[in-house]
């Protein structure tokens, strides 16, 4: 009995969900072919309805081998979609009664979410009948209904809203950046744990409920638990108990830190030293290792100087370590409190990596071991063996990818069930398609729970309207010369980046073994290969290769958010396209590189860097802005006191345009000028990097600007500030750092600060800030003799070669300023400095 009200607003016990699952088998392709055009005409007549999600049907007298499946939306009767056979599943030559065994897979922390089975909850009374008895045996041990955790920011059912646009690697990584307070509280392990083992216990009830059973089972570290409490190990009542305070005594251990590395397990072991552990072990070259911050930050320069790809993950504690050890003997007293019964159905063990022993879940010590012990899971899932088809019961799809990796790259017998968090599919469409492929992958399943088979009469012509399939975004793979240019071109990146040729025109990229990494890897490849730029989420919006390749065609076309790498795509109107960006403070912007504007946010605007060293900016004052990117620094005066007038100065048309539409919007007292600051009047060539706006410059030295970048990485890093966009990715540090300087050049007008000083009639200058990529020395000598007495304060980035820092630092003293010269923690190790000099009598 549950003590508490349903969180949501959800469909009666008997509601007809929004989406449709049709499970067809026939004796040839035909079939198939003919009964996907009637189910799609019967579709598209608005007297049609379902008695229900799922309906089996079959083509002709008897069935037949041959199986599909098609998903129709109820809501949009012309949208479906078309699941066949692919990878390993594709055979038909066993009867229709024969099926493949299925394993469970239920993952730990690291793909759950907030609103993660928001759909399934409001849309399956299975799924909810058995979250809500979760929670209402949680909320004993928590203090609070866990639902309100999972569900938080919606009352009334509605799915989470899609990620915004654009291209969130802190997010993809799981990396820090600003969260939501609901973020913030779910993301704790004392609330996290909990939630997700509620979650992925309902899912596994929908599932058994459909007559889909698992022979064999397999947990992540957190998922070892739901596998044992589905088994009969533990009661739910016990797993409860055990899960909370478990979660609750790490949440109170000493924090602690893990890296993911990618090198075989003994290489690795050989350099964790003292202090570090062994976390786990999820592929032949892919292992995680745990420790205090220090030591795990300590072992990441290391690899990265070795050129070994390593990346931090998401997480508070260091799991399944040495750190860990500590709450050890509380977890065994805290098992033996429990009855603990040998396992009804045989799940793998993380700590053995082979199927666990009566003993073992018998022994409360084993729950000790777990917590402390490595994770097998590459082990694991070759100790399943290649028989069963592996299901994915949780958020996410990184089981699928890593058991895909371990399967040699056969796709076919593995099935993720529920979206991640980055995608904008409806919970219920990915739970059907999940089950459309089970069908169509033979699993054993008692699919009578669907209720009778019908007999599903097709016309003469099958061919008529399915012919078009595969043009819909459905069907098999056609012929090299079938393709177009763009799909082909596309389907060759695809093939490198997942190593398999064989690649389904109509299966999304992340069920063929794709993940976050090889996501990240495939756009920048789009990018060199077409131009343009596809989003993190349109590739979740159109993972497969026909909607993916129509995505980028609408992009070469002009539409949706292409950026361009040629210099004329760097137009203003190309500029003007970019997305409005909503800062921390409130306020819109347009820009261009979402972790550059914050990291020039936050030194600006929270730090407040220019007021802590003295710079004021009082009512009335004129502000110079030279090197004026998308202009935070002339919002910032602005906003910082009334009737500020501002002169901003930027040379590159793209920012110029952005600036423009920034001071527009915002209301701003500014006059901008697209040219330069200089000692003369001149024209000359302006290297501009759009993925790394603020390093371009009239005197580009890549290398340096990489050598710098690296560093600044490294340094917030050991700092914690936020990560820096796609040069985050250790994996593939140089492949990103090559796309970050990319760079377009411009031919800029340049003119010294004093012409402008004296055609706009400027009698004091209360501030000069300048921003210029070592052109610092030329934009000072621009300013005549006789207008130095006009300027009160000025801020300067200089690049330390040969002394330049204390070159002007002692040509600013002689021209009446108190100058101070320091370097902010994270240009440590670069030549990069600032210099503030206000005058003698402020």
């Amino acid at each position: 009995m549950n003590p508490h009200p349903t969180p949501l607003s959800v469909r009666d016990d008997h509601a007809v969900t929004s989406w449709h699952l049709a499970l067809l088998g026939g004796a040839g392709t035909a079939d198939l072919d003919g009964g996907f055009a009637e189910l799609r005409s019967r579709a598209a007549c608005p007297a049609t309805s379902y008695a229900g999600p799922v309906a089996v049907h079959e083509l002709g007298p008897g069935g037949g081998p041959y199986r599909g499946a098609l998903l129709l939306s109820v809501e949009d009767p012309a949208g479906s979609t078309e699941i066949r056979p692919q990878g390993a599943a594709t055979a038909a030559d066993s009867g229709p009664e024969a099926g493949r065994p299925v394993a469970f897979m239920f993952p730990g922390l690291g793909d759950h979410y907030v609103g993660m089975g928001r759909g399934l909850y409001r849309e399956f009374p299975v799924f909810r009948e058995h979250l809500d008895r979760c929670a209402g045996l949680l909320a004993g041990e928590l203090g609070f209904d866990v639902r309100d955790a999972v569900f938080a920011g919606e009352e009334d059912g509605r799915e989470q809203a899609a990620p915004a646009e654009g291209l969130d690697l802190r997010q993809m990584l799981g990396r820090g950046g600003p969260q939501s307070e609901a973020e913030q509280r779910l993301n704790r392990t004392g609330v996290a744990q909990p939630a997700l083992f509620a979650v992925e216990y309902a899912l596994a009830k929908l599932w058994e409920s459909w007559g889909v059973r698992p022979s064999v089972m397999i947990g992540y570290s957190l998922g070892e638990y739901v596998a044992a409490t589905v088994a009969g190990v533990l009661t739910l009542e016990g797993a409860v108990k055990l899960v909370a305070q478990r979660a609750r005594l790490i949440d109170a251990s000493p924090e602690g830190a893990m890296l993911a590395v990618m090198l075989p397990e003994a290489e690795v072991v050989a350099l964790l030293g003292g202090r570090l552990s062994l976390s786990a072990v999820n592929g032949s070259e892919f292992c995680v290792v745990a420790g205090p911050a220090e030591a795990v930050d300590e072992l990441h320069t290391r690899l990265m100087a070795d050129g070994v790809a390593a990346r931090r993950v998401k997480s508070t504690h260091a799991f399944h370590s040495a750190m860990m050890e500590p709450l050890a003997a509380q977890v065994t007293a805290l098992a033996a409190t429990l009855e603990l019964k040998p396992p009804a159905i045989p799940y793998v063990s993380n700590v053995t990596g082979r199927p666990i022993t009566d003993e073992e879940a018998t022994d409360p010590a084993y729950w000790a071991r777990h917590l402390c012990s490595p994770v097998r899971f590459a082990d694991g899932v070759a100790a399943i063996g290649a028989e069963p088809l592996l299901l994915e019961t949780g958020p996410g799809q990184t089981l699928s990818s890593l058991a895909a990796e371990s399967r040699g790259g056969d796709i076919g017998g593995i099935v993720a069930s529920m979206r991640h968090p980055l995608e904008s599919r409806a919970d219920t469409a990915v739970l059907l398609k999940a089950l459309g492929r089970l069908w169509t992958g033979r699993a054993e399943a008692d699919w009578g729970a669907f209720g009778d088979s019908s007999v599903l009469t097709v016309s003469q012509d099958p061919h008529g309207t399915a012919g078009n399939a595969a043009g819909e975004g459905a069907g098999a793979v056609r012929d090299d010369d079938g393709l177009t240019d763009t799909q082909w071109r596309l389907r060759t990146i695809w093939a490198r980046l997942l190593k398999n040729e064989a690649l389904p025109l109509d299966v999304g990229f992340f069920e063929l073994g794709g993940n976050s990494l090889l996501a990240t890897r495939l756009i920048l490849r789009v990018e060199r290969e077409f131009g343009v730029e596809l989003t993190l989420r349109r590739i979740y919006e159109a993972p497969t290769l026909l909607a993916m390749a129509a995505a980028v065609d609408a992009l070469l076309g002009g539409g949706g958010d292409a950026v361009p790498a040629s210099a004329q795509g760097w137009s203003a109107a190309a500029a003007g396209v970019r997305p409005a960006y909503r800062l921390p403070n409130g306020l819109m912007v347009h820009h261009l590189n979402e972790a550059e504007t914050k990291h020039f946010y936050e030194d600006i605007f929270e730090h407040r860097t220019y007021a802590k060293n003295g710079i004021t900016i009082e009512p009335g004052a004129t502000v110079f802005d030279v090197g004026g990117n998308i202009g935070l620094f002339t919002l910032f005066a602005h906003y910082e006191a009334a009737d500020v007038r501002v002169f901003t100065f930027e040379p590159a048309p793209p920012m110029f345009e952005l600036i423009s539409r920034n001071v527009a919007e915002h209301g701003v007292n500014a006059k901008l000028f697209n040219i330069g600051a200089s000692d003369g009047e001149t024209r000359a060539e302006f290297t501009f990097y759009p993925r790394s706006t603020g390093m371009s410059s009239f005197h580009p030295d890549e290398e340096e600007e990489k050598r710098n970048l690296r560093t600044i990485i490294a340094n917030q890093r050991v700092h914690g500030g936020a990560e820096e966009g796609i040069e985050s990715l250790d994996a593939y540090a140089e492949e990103l750092m090559d796309v970050r300087f990319e760079a377009v050049p411009f031919e800029a007008v340049l003119r010294p600060l004093s012409a402008v000083i004296r055609e706009e009639g400027v009698e004091r200058i209360d501030l000069i800030k300048i921003d210029v990529q070592k052109s610092e020395q030329q934009v000072l000598d621009g300013i005549a003799d006789e207008d130095w007495p006009k300027i009160r304060q000025m801020v300067l980035e200089v690049h330390d070669g040969d002394g330049r820092v204390a070159y002007l630092t002692r040509m600013l003293t002689a021209r009446g300023f108190r100058v101070h010269a320091e370097q902010d923690e994270i240009y440590v190790g670069t030549d990069i400095h600032n210099i503030y000099a206000l005058r003698g009598d402020q």
